[in-house]
């Protein structure tokens, strides 16, 4: 591991810039974080990948490699990832630090709670519930009870949370109303931290959240309970971010970590903005494919970090295509046929104006063959790639695919996919047809009466996070490949006005997940020195 004075000065900062956090691990401090910037810009990449799989795609270990490889030169490289949930992390998918050579360190700190700004998000979210209850209680709300649309979080998936009932005890303690618990990392507070471009910004951002919509547009804010403020003093720690290293040194900012599913999927503003003021080179990543975290990159991060990529990389693994081709092994036909799902996610880039390169995640399992096929046909449509070894060789598995970034980023220029002040059904029109290659969607009645309130509250023409199944195209998970003639089925709208967009709930996504049949909770224990077990090398 390398000392803090080596991580620092890969960013040129000196030990006095970070404050330590335990080992391993340290936040830049607020002296240097909302200091002026150096005027130095570097170069953004972002990671990206096709459809998930079972199997994963490695997106996270592509783009802390790349940034190995990246660093390996005279330049100076970082890579900026968002921060695991517990949630995943003990159910199914696992944490979010790369695996082998190429991983944050130390990656079960980064799983296990790193600095507890998860943590911060929920009792700042949570802080804001409990005022909206209060307010009900001693009749100072200002709306009925049954516009309320602020619910709870915890960072744990939880079925049983879905659905519960506030104030069940009776009229001695509240008019009962029914509410429920989301996932923390959904929560409009979660996606205003990533959000924020500073304090002040921050403390603005959360005042304009709404707790209570009515139908005639009135609503009540954080603002409207006083209690921006205090969510801006709980979320002071988590609003720094999070600074350690890769296996080989490399320097990587984790701050902020909303789900890409059910929130817009990017790390932090603030580290991004940080990291392009000193360092040449930024590697970030968006969540699950093109579809859902590129597209939310682009359309909501972007806007507010004042950025835009300079180069978009595309994951792929050999099992990944041939399960979007209908097999469970890497058979030629198999992985020849997946690649329509690539096909799909190449064509979204170039909606947006970004010609992709491919990052092929090669595993020990890979024939020499098949990799050679698949870059063959990668040829045949015009695509650059680079193979990827950085799971098992480090900075060495990482070295061709950044000789392939330095060659073919250009100088990034915005191109939007609609008008900031199109309606909100127009936006979610665009984004189904041209990034999910769709027909268009379809409101629920419920949608309807929730776009109406929303239209009536003046939050009509916000920008549009969509809520759907990572597993297809469509919001069918079944569908693999290239699904056509799919329609998103919009089933309800929440208004986010603090982060600034419109969350839409497509198909039967949920906001809080539940524990799976094999929760990987069930394998974790302590050792008899304390330290965690059970966790992904």
């Amino acid at each position: 591991m390398s000392s803090w004075d080596a991580i620092a000065e890969g960013l040129g900062l000196t030990g006095s810039d970070v404050i330590p956090w335990g080992p391993g691990v340290a936040k830049v401090s607020p002296d240097t974080l909302w200091s002026p910037a150096p005027a130095k810009r570097g170069r953004l990449v972002l990671v990206s990948a096709i459809t998930p799989t079972s199997s994963g795609e490695g997106k996270t270990t592509i783009a802390i490699g790349l940034t190995q490889g990246l660093n390996a030169g005279a330049e100076r490289a970082v890579v900026a990832l968002r921060q695991p949930s517990l949630a995943p992390v003990l159910g199914l998918k696992g944490g979010g630090a790369g695996t082998g050579r190429s991983r944050v360190e130390p990656a079960q700190r980064v799983d296990l709670h790193l600095t507890g700004d998860l943590h911060a998000v929920g009792a700042a979210h949570n802080l804001l519930s409990a005022g909206v209850d209060d307010a009900i209680f001693r009749g100072r709300l200002g709306a009925a009870p049954e516009s309320v649309t602020w619910r709870r979080v915890v960072d744990i998936g939880d079925r049983g949370l879905r659905a519960v009932t506030v104030f069940p005890g009776g009229k001695a303690d509240g008019v009962g109303r029914a509410s429920g618990f989301d996932v923390t990392a959904s929560s409009e507070v979660m996606a205003i931290l990533a959000l924020a471009t500073g304090p002040t910004d921050l403390v603005e951002r959360l005042g304009r959240i709404v707790v209570a919509m009515s139908d005639d547009g009135s609503v009540v804010t954080a603002r409207d309970l006083g209690l921006d403020g205090a969510m801006g003093a709980v979320l002071a720690d988590a609003l720094l971010p999070n600074l350690l290293a890769t296996t080989e040194g490399a320097p990587a900012l984790l701050h902020a970590g909303p789900f890409a599913n059910v929130a817009h999927g990017c790390s932090s503003v603030i580290a991004t903005q940080f990291a392009l003021a000193h360092a040449d080179w930024v590697v970030t990543e968006a969540g699950f494919g093109f579809d859902l975290g590129g597209e939310k990159f682009l359309d909501l991060k972007a806007p507010v970090a004042d950025v835009w990529p300079d180069l978009v990389v595309i994951v792929v693994t050999l099992k990944a295509l041939a399960a979007h081709g209908g097999a469970k092994e890497a058979t030629r036909d198999a992985v020849l046929t997946g690649l329509s799902n690539l096909d799909a996610h190449v064509a979204a880039c170039r909606a947006f104006g970004l010609e992709p390169v491919v990052a092929i995640n090669v595993f020990p399992s890979d024939t020499q063959a098949a990799l050679a096929e698949l870059e063959s046909a990668l040829v045949d449509r015009g695509l650059r790639s680079a193979r990827c070894t950085a799971a098992s060789e480090g900075t060495a598995g990482g070295l061709a695919l950044a000789e392939l970034v330095r060659e073919r980023a250009t100088t990034g220029v915005p191109r939007p996919l609609f008008a900031d002040d199109a309606p909100l059904r127009d936006k979610l029109d665009v984004i189904v047809r041209r990034i999910h290659g769709g027909e268009g969607v379809v409101f629920t009645p419920a949608a309807e009466a929730d776009l109406a309130r929303i239209e009536a509250a003046g939050f009509g023409r916000a920008r549009v996070c969509i809520a759907k199944t990572p597993l297809s195209l469509s919001s069918d998970p079944t569908k693999v490949g290239r699904p056509t003639g799919h329609v998103l089925t919009v089933r309800g709208l929440r208004a986010m006005p603090g982060a600034g967009h419109v969350v839409a709930l497509g198909g039967d996504i949920l906001t809080m997940p539940g524990l799976p049949e094999h929760a990987r909770a069930r394998s974790m224990g302590l050792d008899a020195r304390g330290r965690p077990t059970g966790l992904d090398d």
